[in-house]
């Protein structure tokens, strides 16, 4: 089963240019004396200049190099000013040429501009879906994908009244997948399911609508959903994250084949993913994946989509000796499963396979791992735990070549980086 993002595709240009992000980056050099930096520092004192970042590092014959991010643009007044100052004090200057990056979101508000980019919408059906034929169907589907489409961030997120076969297809699947979960699943995947039927958040009776479930994560771990009309590029996912931002669809399979989909469905969503996000190590590890995504090469999203696919998809655990999912795409499919994680598993007589490969978690093998889309996976990752799996994959995004190291400022909900940067548009 397919999940919302794919690797990058060509994409039509909408605005054009780049945008500036409002400030400037300069590395000055000065002598290693005592009170050098100090002169300097009382320099943007006097301009009356905010320094967003500093760092020093120790240079060749006898001289520091300082280098400073300031709120300013190299066109402004002031910024030529301050370098004539410090000039005038015997500091030699260097004014450092931007980061040019592919545009990213800098407040969680611009994910509106990155949810509808779909590269698949949910009314665009192949003629071998099991809905393609059916007109009630696809214009339920086209009712779901127009409320997904008209959200905008700070609106009560969508409610869909799902009717009595919907019901019933999400009854059922819930049903079945609980029962292969409490053999297969992990512990903390059992856990999260455990309290969020509790708390009457999930459960067999009805679709939980994404308010509330919403409303749950946010109180746990600071996620939260945003309902998508289709398939997203790598990149755009991934940016989600970085917020703590969870893309997902709202429609429902069809009801002549329940146990099967060949798109992320509400079922996947809220059965696959959403106790996850209920786990802080897992909602770590997603964020840190994200946080990497912004503003990264094509190839390195790339690899960091592998990763996700290969962790938060189909990633499986050592617990006591016996393999568990962790991975959403393994916990709401009925087959892969016990696949992955049935040791005496054997294939159908009528449908022959090789038992899969299963390799420690690593993120730099994960990174360049290829994986099929609509098939079982023929190669899993497995970690000791989802501390150590959190871990391995913050190390591996620190070590990445990235354009600027960016953080999360939870209170205004907007992205910081430790430099200038100019955002591509697309």
């Amino acid at each position: 089963m397919v999940d919302k993002f794919h690797p990058d595709k060509p994409r039509a240009s909408s605005a054009g240019g780049l945008d500036r992000d409002q400030r400037s980056s300069m590395l000055i050099s000065v002598a290693d004396e005592t009170g050098a930096l100090e002169q300097v520092l009382s320099e943007f004192t006097r301009q009356r200049i905010n320094l967003t970042q500093i760092e020093s590092r120790p240079s060749v014959d006898g001289r520091f190099d300082i280098y400073v991010n300031c709120a300013l643009t190299p066109e402004s007044k002031q910024w030529q000013s301050l370098i004539a100052a410090l000039a005038a004090n015997g500091h030699e200057v260097h004014v450092l040429e931007d980061s040019w990056v592919a545009w990213f979101p800098r407040h969680i508000s611009d994910l509106d501009d990155v949810a509808n980019r779909t590269l698949d919408a949910g009314t665009d059906l192949s003629a071998d879906h099991p809905g393609f034929q059916d007109a009630p169907y696809r214009q339920r589907r086209a009712e779901i994908d127009a409320a997904a489409r008209a959200y905008r961030f700070g609106d009560a997120l969508p409610n869909v009244e799902y009717n009595p076969d919907e019901q019933r297809v999400w009854a059922s699947i819930y049903l079945e997948l609980r029962g292969r979960q409490e053999r297969f699943a992990c512990s903390r995947y059992l856990a999260c399911v455990q309290e969020m039927e509790r708390a009457d958040v999930l459960g067999a009776h009805r679709p939980p609508q994404f308010q509330v479930v919403s409303d749950y994560l946010r109180e746990r771990t600071g996620f939260q959903l945003r309902p998508v009309a289709g398939l997203l590029s790598s990149r755009d996912f991934l940016s989600g994250l970085a917020f703590r931002v969870f893309f997902a669809t709202q429609y429902i399979r069809h009801v002549s084949r329940p146990m099967y989909t060949p798109e992320p469905d509400v079922c996947h969503e809220l059965i696959g993913h959403a106790p996850m996000f209920a786990d802080h190590d897992f909602a770590n590890l997603s964020q840190e994946i994200g946080l990497a995504s912004l503003g990264a090469s094509d190839a390195d999203i790339e690899r960091l989509a592998r990763c996700y696919w290969f962790s938060a998809e189909f990633g499986v655990l050592n617990e006591a000796g016996q393999r568990r999912a962790y991975g959403a795409g393994l916990l709401s499919s009925f087959g892969e499963l016990e696949y992955a994680c049935d040791g005496d598993w054997l294939p159908p007589e009528d449908e022959p396979r090789s038992p899969p490969v299963f390799l420690p978690f690593e993120p730099d093998r994960s990174a360049d791992q290829p994986y099929p889309i609509t098939d079982y996976q023929d190669v899993y990752f497995e970690a000791a735990s989802l501390q150590q799996a959190s871990e391995r994959m913050r190390r591996f995004c620190r070590n990445l070549a990235r354009p600027f190291y960016a953080r999360l400022d939870d209170n205004t909900q907007r992205i910081w980086v430790d430099r200038a940067v100019r955002r591509i548009q697309h």
